[in-house]
């Protein structure tokens, strides 16, 4: 393993760190600040109504309520603290792409200067 390689991989560690720090941070931030309640009560209770899902399955069929509660539910990801959790879950999986990277730029390589050894030792018979 080279040098430039190495180097890359501490980057590729150091900057998984910090997502993952800076994320969490956030998230935390994030959660202790937010509150779950809906900002406007006469709509959320009125798209919870009988009557609005009601007329959601006579205009639409089945496939428009549940269309509609994974719009509300997708809505619901980026408000309150699940946003939080939003934040938290994206900054995970980032930190660990960055670290999956890493970890596996040393393989590439080791393998290259492997198959390198093999063709110079070939290359010596």
């Amino acid at each position: 393993m080279n040098w430039k390689t190495a180097n890359l991989q501490k980057r590729l560690y150091l900057i998984a760190a910090a997502v993952l720090l800076i994320g969490l941070g956030s998230s935390i931030l994030i959660y202790l600040a937010a509150s779950d309640a809906p900002e406007d009560m006469l709509i959320y209770e009125f798209e919870h109504s009988k009557l609005y899902r009601h007329d959601l399955e006579l205009y639409g069929g089945k496939m428009n309520v549940l269309a509609s509660e994974f719009m509300n539910w997708f809505e619901g990801l980026w408000h309150g603290k699940s946003l939080a959790l939003t934040v938290a879950c994206i900054t995970g999986v980032i930190s660990l792409g960055f670290l999956f990277v890493a970890y596996h730029l040393t393989s590439d390589t080791d393998s290259v200067a492997h198959d390198k050894d093999n063709r110079d030792a070939t290359d010596q018979k």
